[in-house]
């Protein structure tokens, strides 16, 4: 893809308004930008891009145009405009997480209309967003992704082609019930240091240096669970499981048991009948403190 070509961005919440900011300021070209937010659009503005009233709109003027949206029903509603904008657009580069089923359907119901597809979940943090260094996993042909490679490089330090549509998806997800679930186990693993004998920020010093260190430990452990730093407006546990029901998903149609992430998943239904809920995920330590867990109560604070 040429760098003067039009990008248009839709999506431009915790993740999308970073990533558009950094697709306007490197991209040669125009870089359009719909959301409903209004303080969201001004931000992304600042950085270059140009805001359109409509998702038709974009469509009628953007070569590419990137999702980030919250998931599958939001990518269906949106892609189904653009399909039927008729515009220029010729290629859909979806940055969210959505089920692996969704991307495929998606892919077919675009190519009907002359427009390619490929998805391309990010990992990592805001803070990875808004340096331009997250990590992408993308499905697609080999074609589209040598066209859309240059400019996940606006965004990204890491991409990896995991093969064509859905593979993207797969890979995420596999990523995001790891960390789910790691999270989990450092929660209880902290608690229980704690409670033995072992600071906490000795704690994660220490294994940080042996066989248990993790992106986990040194993100969302030093970072949030250490100081009890669980946000309103971040990764929340709601966000967590409507993830975990894509992996559920997944694994349903794979014929696969899934009995430890079945574990995690329990925990974060929790978080949501209690104060955690609408925090920044790792707040699940506090469960762990609670003994919510060990009495087998799904709510109070």
């Amino acid at each position: 893809m040429s760098n003067s070509e039009t990008i248009g961005f839709i999506g431009l919440g915790v993740m999308g308004g970073p990533m558009c900011r950094n697709m306007a300021l490197k991209h040669d070209g125009a870089v359009l930008a719909f959301d409903l937010s209004d303080d969201a659009l001004k931000a992304v503005e600042e950085a270059g891009a140009q805001r359109v009233g409509s998702v038709v709109a974009l469509a009628g003027e953007a070569d590419v145009i990137f999702l980030s949206l919250p998931g599958g029903p939001q990518v269906e509603a949106v892609t189904g405009e653009i399909a039927k904008a008729s515009g220029r657009c010729a290629l859909v580069v979806d940055l969210s997480t959505t089920p692996v089923a969704t991307a495929r359907k998606v892919a077919a119901d675009l190519a009907g209309h002359g427009i390619d597809f490929a998805d391309a979940p990010v990992a990592r943090t805001r803070e990875a967003a808004q340096k331009g260094a997250l990590a992408i996993m993308v499905g697609a042909s080999d074609a589209v992704y040598a066209r859309i490679r240059p400019m996940l490089d606006y965004i990204a330090t890491d991409v990896t082609h995991g093969g064509d549509v859905g593979a993207g998806q797969v890979l995420k997800l596999v990523n995001n019930m790891l960390v789910f679930a790691n999270t989990v186990a450092l929660a209880e693993m902290m608690v229980l240091g704690e409670k033995a004998g072992v600071a906490p920020d000795v704690l994660l010093d220490a294994v940080s240096k042996g066989s248990g260190d993790s992106f986990v430990l040194r993100n969302h452990g030093l970072k949030a669970m250490l100081p009890r730093a669980f946000p309103d407006k971040a990764f929340s546990p709601e966000y967590v499981l409507k993830d975990i029901s894509y992996v559920f998903e997944l694994a349903e149609q794979s014929g696969v048991a899934l009995p430890s992430a079945d574990a995690a998943r329990r925990y974060y239904e929790v978080a949501t009948k209690t104060d955690l809920s609408g925090r920044y995920f790792p707040g699940v330590i506090e469960l762990v403190e609670r003994g919510v867990m060990a009495r087998g109560k799904g709510g109070g604070a």
